[in-house]
């Protein structure tokens, strides 16, 4: 992700004194005494120059101090090196590491990535149409309802690919994408609370991309999944935000309910807020009630207790997606074996056996 902005030194400069300006291609093209088609097949390794030519122009290039851009690229491949991300949110832990793998992904490949933060107020369309005029591809965040809407908004001739929550059953993106199995890790992880006695697990939900407020996204369903397969109703979810103050506000809420032992969170900073919710009600964690969070966010590990979480791999999401595009916009590339290494349940902290027996233990019986 390049960023541009103003800088300055203690030190003195002239008011006569004018930055210098970089050489352009065509500055080389003119001191070699060439086009500046020409330049770009030196600078790119086209086989189709005279050795002479090659020379003379790596000259010019030496003497100038240029320095080949995405826009010489462009002239010499057809190839408009630049994509444009579409994301409603930079910050919170999830969409940033997916930025970081894209941004990562698209230096390497010697692309030049533009975010665009979208926001409900947008009109969509325009802006959409606004970003696909930059020229390169658009890459699209979905995570959430805004970004699976500009998904489904990008005309079918722009080349595009994004990074998307699990799609239901029998159904895939409007546009190539990747997604990770969030509703097979949230079952792992609802299972495993179950296996440590806890007679139900409560779920603080984040919101889903999915265009209905009735639908439950993917680890939802997995949490309601894996409840259901033993034999449990699953209690009605809570939670309406992404951030540490919505799950603080629905920890406050089950802190209140002494048969709510535990408890996962639909990312880590809602694990975060339940955590103080259940300190300053005074119930103990993990002896009282265990939480597990979702993401494996830099800090949860760092938190008194550390947090039990599910590890999502979101740069490797990032890197094949853009992979993705990149086979879109080179006729030439074929996009390598996926880097997304999946989920894993990471056992910290903040979860462990239930301190007392379960009801479902009591109505069994000891066994002897």
């Amino acid at each position: 992700m390049s960023v541009t902005g103003h800088t300055s030194s203690g030190g003195h400069q002239g008011p006569e004194q004018e930055p210098q300006k970089a050489a352009s291609i065509r500055d080389v093209a003119q001191a070699a005494g060439v086009s500046y088609q020409t330049v770009s097949r030196v600078i790119n390794g086209h086989p189709n120059v005279r050795e002479e030519t090659r020379e003379r122009v790596e000259a010019a290039i030496k003497t100038l101090g240029f320095r080949r851009n995405a826009t010489a690229f462009a002239l010499a491949s057809g190839v408009t090196r630049s994509i444009t991300v579409l994301t409603s949110n930079t910050t919170l832990f999830g969409y940033a590491a997916t930025l970081q793998g894209l941004e990562e992904a698209a230096r390497a490949a010697g692309y030049a990535l533009g975010v665009r933060v979208l926001t409900p107020e947008d009109d969509l369309d325009r802006t959409i149409s606004e970003a696909a005029a930059t020229g390169g591809g658009l890459m699209v965040i979905g995570f959430d309802r805004l970004g699976a809407s500009a998904l489904s908004r990008v005309p079918a001739n722009v080349p595009c690919a994004a990074v998307v929550e699990a799609p239901p059953q029998g159904r895939t993106p409007p546009r190539p994408a990747v997604w990770a199995d969030d509703r097979e890790a949230a079952r792992a992880a609802t299972a495993y609370l179950l296996q440590l006695g806890h007679d139900t697990v409560h779920y603080i939900a984040i919101p889903t991309s999915a265009d209905t407020r009735s639908t439950e996204g993917p680890r939802a369903q997995g949490w309601r999944q894996a409840l259901e397969a033993a034999g449990i109703t699953p209690p009605e979810p809570h939670g309406k935000g992404w951030d540490a103050q919505a799950g603080y506000d629905a920890g406050r809420k089950l802190a209140d309910d002494p048969n709510a032992t535990a408890i996962l969170c639909g990312n880590d900073d809602l694990a975060l807020g339940v955590l103080r919710a259940l300190h300053h009600a005074g119930r103990s964690v993990p002896a009282d009630v265990s939480v597990v969070g979702f993401d494996d966010a830099p800090h949860s590990g760092f938190v008194t207790p550390a947090l039990t979480t599910v590890r999502m791999d979101f740069q490797g999401l990032g890197r094949d997606a853009f992979a993705l595009l990149r086979g879109q916009l080179e006729s030439d590339y074929e996009p390598p074996a996926p880097t997304f290494v999946g989920t894993d349940l990471i056992v910290r902290e903040s979860s462990h056996e239930l301190s007392r027996p379960s009801a479902r233990e009591s109505q069994g019986g000891t066994g002897s």
